[in-house]
């Protein structure tokens, strides 16, 4: 599941501390029968509420009927938590999305970091559902209510990207890396932006700086192969792509290269 882990551990966090008392769950719920109030302990909803993760990510099928059942049976915002879980995992993105944002609607006590939490989920499930805009929206939503968050300023560029908004990527970028000069992931996304603008030299400088501090990011030597090759570096171009294929075998960023490689042809023999 392709959510930051800030945003899960926000709503582990927020799910079990809301967690309903086992005894506040049977009585929303159907009660346990006698003989299992007299020889069976409480269930701990932090742990069932891990359980129920688990099992989303697992097996989400089975996880999201388990899940159904447990939120009728009044296991509050961790059961509902774990119905978006594994409706993301069933890959039912846009339902999932809306589960998330419903959460986030619901828990207006909880606090802004939590209910940020969701909304980053949410906006993870709408770019997964092909709808950058509704992702744009949950992520604004989500800065709205902390203080820039640098992991939610690269989920917005990431939306803004989906939706070919280049300027807007690169505005939310440049915040993250005024605060933080050296992320590699988000120069390496400021690099992808000004590259579809044909801002080339500022492309290529964000390209450069990404792979110096981390040599083996594979996203990074994708990028700077795509801008060598719309320089005219065949030969850098090819050096990256193969890169890629030696630090990400099997990977998206892998294929994208193998294919560039492809496009790109053979390397010129060497005359004699």
């Amino acid at each position: 599941m392709r959510q930051s882990s800030r945003a899960n551990r926000l709503l582990l966090a927020a799910c079990i501390a809301l967690a309903p008392a086992p005894e506040a769950a049977a009585a929303a719920g159907t009660p346990p029968t006698a003989a299992a109030a007299t020889t069976t302990p409480p269930i701990d909803p932090s742990a069932h509420y891990q359980v129920c993760l688990n099992e989303a990510r697992r097996a989400p099928q089975e996880a999201l009927a388990a899940a159904e059942d447990w939120r009728n049976a009044g296991g509050g915002f961790p059961a509902e938590h774990c119905v978006a879980v594994a409706l993301f995992g069933l890959k039912r993105y846009a339902e999932a999305a809306q589960k998330f944002e419903d959460l986030a609607g619901r828990m207006m006590a909880s606090g802004p970091d939590l209910r940020a939490g969701a909304l980053d989920q949410a906006g993870q499930a709408w770019l997964l559902a092909g709808r950058p805009d509704a992702a744009a929206a949950a992520f604004a939503a989500a800065l709205r209510l902390t203080s820039g968050a640098p992991d939610l300023l690269i989920d917005s560029a990431r939306a803004a990207a989906e939706a070919k908004r280049w300027k807007i990527a690169i505005a939310d970028l440049d915040q993250v890396l005024k605060r933080d000069p050296d992320r590699a992931d988000a120069l390496v996304y400021r690099a992808s932006a000004y590259r579809q603008l044909g801002v080339l030299d500022r492309a290529r400088a964000d390209a450069d700086r990404a792979l110096a501090l981390a040599p083996d990011n594979v996203e990074g030597h994708l990028e700077r192969g795509n801008i060598r090759r719309l320089e005219g570096d065949a030969a850098g171009a090819r050096a990256d792509w193969r890169a890629v294929l030696r630090l990400g075998p099997g990977s998206p960023a892998a294929q994208a290269a193998t294919e560039n490689l492809a496009a790109l042809g053979p390397a010129a023999r060497p005359k004699h």
